[in-house]
């Protein structure tokens, strides 16, 4: 399956979760029912409440992750 991520091609040879794909793209401690401090996510354009992480994406969709950062 084929999807990407802020823009970059990304594939694997099953669906990943959400969760998954935040832990391997930011490499912080991810919770399928709590998601990740300082992060969220969309998906094909639509805010992903970290309560549905689990759900596992589909062909194709589009997944944005935004970090929150500290400072000015």
């Amino acid at each position: 399956m084929n999807y990407t991520v802020n823009e970059e091609p990304r594939s694997a040879d099953k669906a990943p979760s959400v969760a998954e794909v935040v832990a391997a793209e930011t490499g912080r401690e991810v919770s399928e029912n709590e998601g990740a401090k300082g992060v969220a996510v969309a998906v094909n354009r639509s805010v992903v409440p970290a309560s549905d992480w689990g759900r596992a994406l589909e062909d194709g969709d589009a997944v944005d992750i935004l970090i929150a950062v500290q400072g000015g």
